[in-house]
Order: structure tokens, then sequence, then C-alpha cells
């Protein structure tokens, strides 16, 4: 049945009618039409609205609680030197609360055969990510007596890897099987993010400290998760800009309320007594400020003094490694121009070696006055434009005698039976002078 079906009744005249009007089923349709992409465009409003609200509580957790271990961190390595670092340590049993929220942030659920989710806690990340640690103690603890549930055996690894000082090595093996924790873990988890590498790197430092704990299996079990107490660091401190100290403030206050029941007299000596006791506040914190600044400047002025020195010796060494720079460049040059000179000097006995004769002995062509006389000739000319170094070497010294049979083995044009020179025959030689 449509609204359009059902007719008014009539209405007398002069009388008004107590029912509303009734709309039409045609106009009822059309206003849905209009409405339907503004709920749409408000419904999504509300999904990004409602999104953003939840990235940045998840943001503002994890900055929370790293920062917060930071803390603890800190606060364990200065209590260690003074207390015994046991399960009757407050410091101690916040810090385990804290890395039990940290390895729980954003842990999937277990889904069971049904399809419902039920709520999994961090061991069993543990145990698949940690396997492949060298003598680890994940057997150990799953044998132990009274640790039966899953929470039980975590605070267990907790305290275990504590005393072993393993906790860092277990966090970091963890990380580098990225597979198993993006099984385990959300998206936006700690576990996943960046900082896990820092955390990793926080929680070395507690390789240091000597833990004790009693794992008999009582108060490991707990009745609800672990709570972290943020007291301890928080502390609220005073810009040194401002105005005026809580102390003042409150003088303030109480003078301002004790006005309305005192004589004028007495208002205008309190007022007097608080305007002077701000201006000596001031003046201390202009001194202060004034101190820090002074000291600040000679620790700048001393650097700056001690990066000239800094500058001012590599710009001698940059000096020095140049002109040995220099120096070894032209040495190289001198080699190699005496190098070219040896060697054209030996083409130039080569070219005459191959024009020696096919009868004539090798002790008579090397050991003839007028081949000697070219070579030191030639030698005696030769002037070396470096000073402070002997002179260039003889032929007959660098490159040994040309008499000897190694030498003109490899010469193509000369005989075997050449090179073999008899002693008798290079005694009996005219061109042989004994020296």
């Amino acid at each position: 049945m449509t609204l359009a079906a059902s007719v008014p009744p009539p209405v007398r005249t002069g009388e008004r009618s107590s029912r509303p009007p009734l709309i039409c089923a045609h106009h009822l349709q059309a206003l849905t039409r209009r409405l339907k992409p503004r709920m749409a465009s408000l419904g999504a409003g509300l999904h990004v609205s409602r999104k953003r609200s939840a990235g940045r509580s998840a943001a503002v957790e994890r900055r929370n609680l790293l920062t917060v271990c930071r803390f603890s961190v800190k606060t364990l390595l200065d209590r260690s030197c003074l207390e015994s670092m046991d399960d009757s340590s407050a410091d101690l049993v916040n810090f385990v609360s804290i890395l039990e929220h940290i390895l729980n942030h954003r842990l999937k659920g277990q889904t069971s055969w049904f399809g419902y989710e039920s709520p999994r806690n961090f061991w069993d990340y543990v145990k698949a990510a940690c396997g492949k640690v060298s003598h680890n103690c994940i057997r150990s603890i799953e044998c132990m007596e009274n640790v039966r549930t899953s929470k039980a055996k975590g605070r267990a690894w907790i305290r275990v890897v504590l005393m072993e000082k393993r906790l860092s090595e277990y966090i970091s093996s963890a990380l580098r099987d990225l597979k198993a924790t993006r099984r385990f873990y959300d998206e936006g988890a700690i576990m996943l993010g960046e900082e896990a590498g820092l955390l990793a790197d926080t929680l070395i430092g507690l390789n240091t400290i000597d833990f004790s704990f009693c794992l008999k299996g009582e108060g490991l079990d707990g009745g609800g998760p672990s709570v972290i107490d943020y007291t301890p660091y928080l502390k609220f401190t005073q810009s040194a800009d401002s105005i005026s100290s809580d102390e003042e403030e409150m003088r303030t206050l109480g003078s301002s309320g004790s006005e309305s029941s005192t004589p004028d007299k007495m208002a205008t000596a309190a007022s007097i007594f608080t305007e002077q006791s701000n201006l000596v506040s001031k003046c201390k914190r202009l001194e202060q400020k004034y101190r820090m600044a002074l000291e600040q400047k000679s620790y700048l002025e001393e650097l700056v003094r001690l990066r000239e020195a800094q500058l001012a010796e590599a710009t001698t060494h940059h000096k020095a490694l140049q002109q040995s720079l220099v120096d070894t460049h032209l040495s190289h040059s001198l080699e190699k121009e005496q190098l070219e000179f040896i060697i054209l000097e030996l083409q130039d006995q080569l070219k005459n070696l191959h024009n020696v004769p096919a009868d004539m002995s090798l002790s008579q062509m090397s050991l003839e006055p007028s081949h000697m006389l070219t070579l030191e000739a030639k030698a005696a000319c030769t002037h070396w434009p470096r000073q402070g170094k002997e002179q260039t070497p003889s032929l007959r010294g660098l490159c040994g005698s040309l008499t000897s049979v190694n030498s003109f083995r490899s010469l193509a044009s000369l005989r075997s039976n050449e090179c073999l020179a008899s002693p008798a025959a290079e005694v009996n030689s005219p061109g042989f002078t004994p020296t």
C-alpha cells in the first residue's frame, strides 16, 4: 500500500485539521536520491577522519613506548651501580613491562578453525623467529615446570636472556627474519618499523648489568597485562624565558588574596616586596644567562682557534705533498730520458753488429781499440742536466759485456759457431789487449 492511496477525510469549513499533511511517495523517492550523495560523502569523510585519528594514535603510542624504553634502560644503567637488579627492583619490573608492551604492539591474533580470532602472545613470535640463534634457551623454557601459558613463557624468556646478556642478540636475530615478523605483526607495529633496529642497539647497554631472577613460575602468569609506570620519567621543567617562577606566582596569589582583608598600608608594603622579589629573580636569571653566553663564547673561540691550527697544519702538509709530487715527477722524467738514451745506444750497437762480416769473430769485434774509443767518446760527450747525482753508468756496466755468450744468442744473424770463440784464438788475436 502506498501513501498516495490514502485519501484524507474532508475537512469542514472553518475547522483546522489536526493531522500533518501527507507526503507523496514520488516526492519521498526524489528526496532520497538527493540525499544519497551527501550521505555518501559524509560517510567517506567520517571514514577518513577515523583513519587519520587511528594513525595518529598508533604513531603516538609507538613513540611513547620507544621513548619510555630508552629512559628505562638509562635508569637501569644508573641504578645498577647502587642496587642489585632482581625481582624486587621496581625499575627492572617496569622495564620488563615496557618490553612486553613493545613486543605485543599490533601483534596479530590466532585464527581458529571456526574463523574466530583469539589473542596471541609474543612468545609464539620468539619461537618462530629466534630458533636460529646459536645455543638458544627456547627449548629449556618449553621444558620448565610451573610455566605453562604463553604469557608466562614469554616473561620467563625475557628474564633468562637478561641473565644471559643476550637480549639484543635475540631481538636482532628476530628482526632479520622479515618473513616471520610480517606474518606475526600488522602494519604500523614497532617490530616492522625502522625504530626496531634502534631498539636493538639501545638494549646492548644491558649486557653490562648482572641480573638475578627466580624462575619458579610464581608471579609470571599474571591475571592481566602488565602496566607501565610513567611517573618516574615525567618531570616538568619550566622554561628559562618564563616571566616568573612557581614560588613567585604562589606568593603573588597569596598577597592578592590577603589584600582584601588587610589595610592599605600593608597591601602597599606587600606589593612593593613582591615587585622587589620579582626584580631580584629576574636579575638572577639574566645573570645566569649572561654567564652561559660567556661560557659558550669562550668555548666557540677556543674551537675556532683549534680549527685554524688544524687548517694551517693541513695546508702545510698539502704543500709538502705537492712538492714531493713535483720532485717525483721530475725524477721520473729524468730516468725516462736516461732509459731512452740507453735504448738508442743499444739500437746503434745492434746495427753495427748486423754490419760486421760473418768471418770476423765476436771477440775481435768487441775488443777493437777503435770500437772501444767510440763508446768512450759517446759516453764522455753525454752531459746530464740533473745536479747532485752520479753520471749515467757506461753501457758495459749496465748491459753487461758484449763478449758474453748469452747476450748474442738471441741474434738470428750470427751463427752458433761464431758465438763460441776459443780462448786461444782470442789471446792470439791482434785486438786483444790485457788490462
